[in-house]
């Protein structure tokens, strides 16, 4: 059975966490520093925390602005659930809006979308693929969104508008106008999870890109001690000769990194440009290459010139075909003994979300997307043989529903 997405796992990776091990620093420390530091040297923003997952991420950020209960979040409708649950753990409303035909959020659903109780815009680059960054920041500048913007604290009023908070769970090394993410807005937040490009095994990160008059690094060291139970000193700061005694300034949380996994990303980043994506790339040009001659085949967008994706998932679409048409496809193709995968069911489609009202009626697009795709194997190790043992698989499988 070809898999859908192992991590990738090599000896010099091995031997940096062995590393590690023998230090005596398994928990945070200088390694989670160092790979802080290299994540902001290849992304270009500002500062950079690791913590142990990108979902405590993106909540660390919602309530560092201050969002709660009352408050409006637009998150779009086709993601996984942790883009919303933090919404709704933060006490306020996610407001689903739908996304475009490259599955990302749609700008004028996002206008349509914004009232005087949005705080947060939380776009999702789907499978990698930069969502439209220049846009959401003119949008979120524009005199009339400022207008209706309703500071009630005091970074709200620093800030002076929307927060632009990117889940950018899949597209670390991703670009938009030569620029990676992480360096696009305010703030993005990747993901080291076991099937994301780059894995620490769980992990993510935050990367502050704040404007002026904001001070990252001291957003930075804050946001350190409150993800660490809001004690101000870390196992590493009180090594310092009779520096043992630390304060609690608030009751915060418990989400940091750990040096084991932070070395794995500093192996892993290493080679991330060079290699991972290099490789990656080779998997989806020989995928386009062969369902270009298909004309059931939707192609995936995944370098427009402007943009260019992390090459995270290579989401085919079956064109006019049914829901249970696409699921017939699948089980095909897991009888030819290859690993496929469906990202993502719309937020409506999951039973705590409908209970709250959210009906997938109202986001055609969204239920369209995912009604047809079928993600496809992606990884570094998925060697040329495998690519084309996916290839005829899939053909043979679509053929097969197609044909009856």
């Amino acid at each position: 059975m070809i898999p859908f997405s192992p991590p990738k796992i090599y000896d010099e990776l091995i031997e940096e966490v062995i590393d590690t091990l023998k230090s005596g620093w398994i928990t945070t420390g200088p390694k989670t520093k160092q790979f802080e530091k290299e994540i902001t040297r290849f992304c270009g923003n500002k500062n950079t925390l690791c913590l142990n997952s990108a979902t405590a991420g993106l909540e660390i950020m919602l309530r560092w602005y201050g969002v709660k209960e009352g408050d409006e979040v637009i998150v779009p409708v086709y993601t996984y659930c942790a883009s919303a649950n933090v919404v709704v753990h933060c006490g306020a409303k996610p407001v689903l809006v739908d996304v475009g035909d490259d599955f990302n959020i749609s700008l004028e659903k996002i206008k349509g979308a914004i009232t005087e109780k949005t705080k947060v815009i939380m776009p999702v680059d789907f499978a990698g693929f930069p969502c439209d960054y220049n846009g959401i920041n003119k949008l979120v500048s524009s005199p009339e969104v400022i207008q209706l913007f309703n500071p009630n604290n005091e970074n709200q009023q620093k800030l002076g508008r929307i927060l632009v908070l990117s889940d950018a769970a899949h597209s670390l090394g991703a670009e938009y106008d030569g620029k990676k993410t992480g360096n696009l807005t305010d703030v993005s937040v990747f993901s080291f999870h076991a099937v994301k490009n780059l894995t620490t095994s769980e992990g993510g990160a935050v990367a502050l890109n704040l404007p002026e008059p904001f001070d990252n690094e001291a957003i930075y060291n804050y946001l350190c001690t409150k993800t660490l139970h809001g004690q101000n000193k870390d196992a590493l700061a009180k090594t310092k000769v009779g520096a043992w005694r630390y304060d609690v300034i608030e009751a915060g949380y418990k989400a940091n990194m750990t040096d084991i996994q932070a070395s794995m990303g500093l192996v892993e980043l290493k080679h991330y440009d060079g290699e991972t994506l290099v490789r990656r790339k080779e998997i989806f040009d020989a995928y386009t290459a062969s369902f270009s001659l298909h004309d059931w085949a939707q192609l995936p967008e995944y370098d427009t010139g402007t943009k260019r994706t992390s090459y995270h998932l290579y989401p085919l679409r079956v064109k006019d075909i049914t829901e249970a048409q696409r699921d017939q496809i699948i089980q095909h193709i897991f009888e030819s003994e290859v690993s496929v995968n469906v990202h993502f069911q719309p937020l409506p489609l999951l039973t705590f979300y409908k209970g709250l009202g959210y009906d997938i009626v109202d986001f055609p697009m969204a239920y369209d997307n995912y009604s047809r795709e079928i993600s496809l194997p992606v990884y570094y190790d998925l060697s040329d043989e495998n690519v084309k043992t996916v290839i005829d698989a899939v053909v043979n499988a679509v053929q097969k529903v197609l044909n009856g």
